[in-house]
């Protein structure tokens, strides 16, 4: 039987677009230590809304190799919010559908998956449960940082098979 394949338009990163799924990160202009006023960050509404409260916070840096651009199954993490961003300022792919029910039967309807490309020079938080593809690239290698809990990918991955491969429209 031949592999049925669902093309995914790729859509630019914009807050708006992808706020259902996270927040989009973009770099803040900074005066240095000590130097200058800046407002607190509580104060601002663009600040990440991170949630790592149920659990001992972890930054690492992710070396992956290439992995194609198609996938066939798409996880989540029911209980912290994960950031996603390349450290060499390369472009990057991630597919996402909003997070819906939190029960271990649910999946992500086919019809709600997206995908988005990410410059290089911005990172994406996202939901607390939101299902994702990804990170993806065309590049040998790409290393990218990643902001979740140490246990986030023991207890709380959450992965389901498609019934399709999803492949980037590029």
């Amino acid at each position: 039987m031949a592999e049925t394949i669902r093309f995914l338009p790729v859509r630019p990163l914009a807050a708006d677009a992808f706020a259902p799924y996270g927040q989009v990160l973009m770099p803040r202009q900074a005066e240095g230590q000590g130097v200058g006023f800046r407002p607190p960050p509580e104060n601002d509404p663009t600040e990440a809304q991170l949630v790592l409260t149920r659990g001992t916070p972890r930054l690492w840096l992710m070396h992956l190799p290439r992995v194609g651009m198609r996938f066939s199954r798409i996880a989540r993490h029911r209980r912290v919010t994960q950031c996603l961003g390349a450290l060499d300022g390369k472009e990057w792919f991630l597919a996402v559908a909003p997070p819906g029910d939190l029960g271990d039967d649910a999946r992500p309807a086919l019809d709600d998956i997206v995908a988005f490309r990410v410059p290089g020079e911005l990172a994406v938080k996202l939901h607390v449960a939101t299902w994702h593809a990804g990170p993806h690239f065309v590049y040998d290698e790409c290393v990218f940082f990643n902001l979740e809990n140490m246990d986030t990918n023991d207890r709380d991955f959450h992965a389901v098979d498609l019934p399709v491969t999803c492949a980037y429209e590029t």
